[in-house]
């Protein structure tokens, strides 16, 4: 790659940077562990129900999962799925410094 190619990357990645921390920190207090400590449980209590309503599924069927078992497991996915993508983009949001946290 050429340096002006490297150098407009560098640029926009810096831009990023900036305007990332400029949008998404003033919506976010600091953060500290015991502020991303009810993140981390949510996503724990998702996630066991959805494993358990899988385990009733398999216990409770007569033959195939009717279309209301299907659903009510499909929903618990897509919300345990929706708080794992969002736990996702708060890492990243803190490893590359768009907020605030407090030192440990």
């Amino acid at each position: 790659m050429d340096s002006d190619n490297n150098r407009i990357l560098l640029t926009l990645d810096q831009h990023r940077k900036t305007i990332n921390r400029e949008k998404i920190n003033p919506e976010v207090e600091t953060l500290d562990v015991e502020k991303i400590k009810p993140v981390l449980i949510m996503v724990a209590d998702l996630r066991a129900a959805y494993i358990k309503a899988l385990f009733q599924l398999a216990a409770e069927r007569d033959g195939l999962p009717t279309p209301d078992q299907i659903a009510n497991l499909s929903h618990l996915r897509k919300s345990y799925s929706e708080v794992v993508d969002a736990v996702n983009a708060m890492e990243v949001a803190i490893e590359r410094g768009y907020l605030d946290v407090k030192s440990v």
